[in-house]
């Protein structure tokens, strides 16, 4: 584990961290349901204890305030309580059996079937999530859950935290019972080439660019042995309002939207960046008198502060597009809410430059006149994780949200898409290039990414995993012969 800011993990620690996960991940695969779920909440308990010192030094380093690091750091604790709770239930198991049955045609074997821990994990940190996406974040506590020991590699935009976070978690499970080697940290990019094409590692899930994630993808599809990688990489998360809508609601909707776009001084990734309103309803003088009462702040990093005016200035660079309100810029390097209004053509024919995710308080209104000229621009519209239609009792919306439904993991018809419910039915998802696979990195199936199925043929009762012979099947989720058994 790195100790200093400029001192990056080295290839020899790497391996070594490498093995350490390697050596603990057998006792992490037969470990029980009980023991799994209490070192999940050690490790819960043990960040609650050490959130004073966590959110102070996460204040240091993210430019977040205390209040959101302070909420987050619950979100943290309670998706590994989650997780335990998880573990216990079951039914993320898949646990199948047939019968043997000689009669069948061909002779059927008598099959049992489960998920099973895939191996050490690599874990890359977000910057916008100091600890709900990073060292304890929620990859974290699905891999675990599952079985799997993990290896984080930390993000640049909070090192201090990501050390501080990572030897409290790793000490806690230690003295829970679990293994050395369950978690730990490495530092530096080439470090994080490393990790995710090291040949200990199983899986890897990642959070943060599209240039990024597209690199370590590439890495990880490219070992002799290919893993699968795990990315959330880029949403716009477009949003349609219908003339209904905006006659019945307007002033409602937009300070709504205000409120979304500029939560978190627009750096969540189900920010709504792309919104269709109809063209002459008067959306956008509404969304801009709000928007003018709305106050902005200071962006994650530099290297995020420096990118927020270039974005904006490439999509004011296309001819169709106006600035409706701010794009103020000021010496202390605060991010002023800015709203942009294009039309349906333009996107339909420009996709590649007007519905690029911009990250910070922006949103594009794009306005359509009919139904065909909406389908055209949604039609345009890159996967995501999330897409909200704002429509009312009359309207007909049957084919805008069959296309919707295509384009995100999540579709909301009220409200908005900032903030994310840590739950067992919650999918934070998408088409490409929201991620890179069709899971989801919240809620409780995000453990199913870290499992993989074997199944046992004709086994000796004896040699079975517990939780595939008979008497505990009795009290565990299963189907047997097609029958399923709460």
């Amino acid at each position: 584990m790195s100790l200093t800011a400029t001192t990056a993990t080295t290839e020899d620690e790497l391996d070594a961290i490498a093995q350490a996960a390697a050596s603990a991940a057998p006792m992490w695969r037969a470990s029980s349901a009980a023991q799994r779920a209490g070192w999940l909440r050690a490790a819960a308990d043990a960040l609650d204890a050490a959130a004073d010192e966590l959110v102070e030094i996460a204040d240091g380093e993210t430019r977040l305030g205390t209040v959101r690091l302070r909420g987050e750091i619950g979100r943290t604790t309670g998706q590994l309580r989650l997780f335990a709770t998880v573990v216990e239930e079951g039914s993320y198991l898949e646990l199948t059996v047939d019968d043997a049955d000689p009669a069948a045609t061909p002779p059927r074997p008598e099959l049992r079937r489960m998920l099973t821990p895939v191996g050490p994990v690599a874990v890359f940190s977000a910057s916008n999530f100091p600890f709900a996406f990073s060292v304890a974040g929620g990859d974290t506590a699905s891999a675990l859950a599952g079985g799997c020991p993990v290896i984080v590699k930390a993000h640049s935009g909070h090192p201090e935290l990501s050390r501080r976070t990572a030897r409290i978690v790793a000490a806690a499970l230690e003295e829970a019972g679990a293994p050395a080697g369950s978690l730990a940290l490495v530092e530096g990019r080439e470090a994080g080439n490393a990790l995710v094409q090291h040949p200990v590692v199983q899986a890897a899930g990642f959070t943060g660019s599209l240039s990024g994630g597209r690199a370590l993808f590439d890495l990880a599809s490219g070992r002799p042995d290919p893993i699968p990688f795990y990315g959330e990489l880029g949403s716009v998360n477009p949003v349609v309002i219908t003339d209904a809508a905006v006659a019945a609601r307007r002033d409602e909707l937009a300070k709504g939207l205000v409120g979304s776009f500029t939560l978190g001084v627009g750096q969540f990734c189900t920010k709504p960046g792309v919104v269709f309103v109809p063209r002459g309803a008067g959306f956008e003088e509404a969304v801009t008198g709000h928007a003018a009462a709305a106050t902005g702040g200071p962006l994650l990093t530099d290297r995020i502060t420096a990118a927020f005016p270039e974005g904006i200035d490439r999509l004011v660079a296309d001819p169709s597009v106006s600035v409706v309100a701010g794009g103020l810029r000021d010496e202390s390097g605060a991010a002023h809410p800015v709203v942009l209004t294009t039309d349906a053509a333009a996107v339909a024919a420009r996709p590649d430059v007007l519905l690029e995710e911009c990250f910070g308080p922006v949103t594009l209104l794009v306005c359509y006149g009919d139904a065909h000229d909406l389908r055209r621009a949604l039609e345009a519209v890159p996967g995501s994780l999330t897409a909200t239609l704002h429509s009312e009792p009359g309207d007909d919306v049957a084919d805008v949200l069959a296309l919707l439904q295509r384009k995100a993991g999540r579709v909301l018809f009220a409200g908005w898409p900032t903030g994310v419910a840590v739950t067992w039915s919650q999918h934070h998802g998408g088409p490409w290039p929201a991620t890179t696979s069709l899971h989801t990195s919240v809620g409780a199936t995000a453990i199913r990414r870290f499992l993989r199925p074997v199944v046992f043929q004709d086994a000796p009762e004896a040699l079975l995993p517990d939780v595939l012979r008979d008497a505990e099947l009795g009290r565990l989720p299963h189907r047997r012969n097609g029958v399923l058994t709460a």
